[in-house]
């Protein structure tokens, strides 16, 4: 709606300054004719808007000017107190600012949709961690942050997945990224994307020298790019199984990494066909965990490791009468 729009542009221009026309344009999704025709209601209404043309040009606000309006909807106010994944803001050391800063928004809501808000707070929580994920390490986020932040460069030892020993990189920080619980320092090495988990940063120096970025190129882009390529990965292992039904449930939840399609449910049998896919053969004793509630059907080297896991496993516990050696 056209009021909507216009405390958008009011609240854009107040927060951002100067902003071409055609920047207001895209971000409402309206014409550059429909923008300038809104400037000019702003003005009739006694807003001190004012529109400069030219290269260098755009739409601001005459200085000092500042409005204390909200605009929150409230459908916004209830967005802006369900707060998602719980452990980010404690991770960060936000917890009393974000607890402040809810305060402040709730102090400045329109009356009528302060109890929607705070009724939101209460009934919805948004935990972004996975089922039985188990205790995750201590992450020092501080570090990272800091770099973050000040737009500087970032000196880490870092261990990759497998290997004991830490490896030194210097790198270019973008941000830092939660998924499912987990944080990631989004990065660039030598001015290619890089993916760093940080509970497996050994330890890291904020260097006084600037960041070196991709120009034009913000986080969003980055983390976009890196997660495509991990969740593109070609290659890996596909693994037919057979699911007893009553075990579905848990086998989704735990394998919901790995499976590369719904389970095909016909309704009849006791056992459910899935399929899932793996990054090598070795991968596939995680099916061990289910006992014989999870069958492999093919292919024929998955069957063999689990064999081979499971023949180990027996000649182990067949030595317990005679004790350790």
């Amino acid at each position: 709606m056209k009021s909507d729009r216009l405390l958008s542009i009011l609240l854009l221009l107040q927060t951002r300054g100067r902003v071409p026309a055609r920047q207001l344009a895209e971000r409402l999704e309206v014409s550059v004719r429909t923008i300038y025709r809104d400037v000019e209601a702003l003005s009739a209404a006694g807003v001190p808007v004012y529109a400069e043309r030219g290269r260098h040009g755009g739409i601001a606000l005459l200085a000092g000017f500042r409005t204390d309006v909200t605009g929150l909807t409230a459908d916004e106010s209830r967005a802006l107190f369900i707060l998602a994944a719980q452990g980010a803001h404690t991770a960060l050391g936000l917890d009393a600012a974000l607890g402040s800063a809810l305060r402040k928004v709730m102090a400045a809501l329109p009356a009528p949709h302060r109890p929607a808000a705070e009724v939101a707070s209460r009934r919805i929580l948004v935990d972004a961690t996975r089922w039985k994920g188990g205790p995750r390490p201590a992450v020092d986020l501080d570090i990272l942050k800091d770099a973050v932040f000040a737009d500087r460069r970032l000196r880490l030892r870092y261990r990759h997945s497998g290997t004991s020993e830490a490896r030194t990189y210097t790198v270019d920080p973008y941000g830092l990224v939660a998924k499912a619980g987990v944080w990631y320092l989004v990065a660039d090495r030598r001015g290619t994307p890089r993916l760093f988990r940080a509970d497996r940063v050994r330890s890291a120096a904020v260097l006084d020298d600037p960041v070196r970025r991709r120009p034009g190129v913000e986080l969003a882009d980055v983390w976009e790019v890196l997660r495509r390529q991990v969740e593109e990965r070609p290659g890996g292992l596909d693994v037919t199984v057979r699911v007893r039904r009553e075990r579905l449930d848990m086998f989704q939840r735990l394998l919901a990494p790995a499976l590369a399609a719904l389970p095909d449910d016909d309704c009849v049998s006791d056992r459910v066909t899935a399929r899932l896919t793996f990054g090598s053969v070795r991968e596939t004793r995680q099916l061990l965990m289910f006992g014989d509630q999870v069958e492999v059907v093919s292919p024929p080297e998955a069957r063999e490791e689990l064999a081979r896991a499971v023949a180990s496993v027996a000649q182990l516990y067949g030595r317990a009468g005679r004790g350790p050696e």
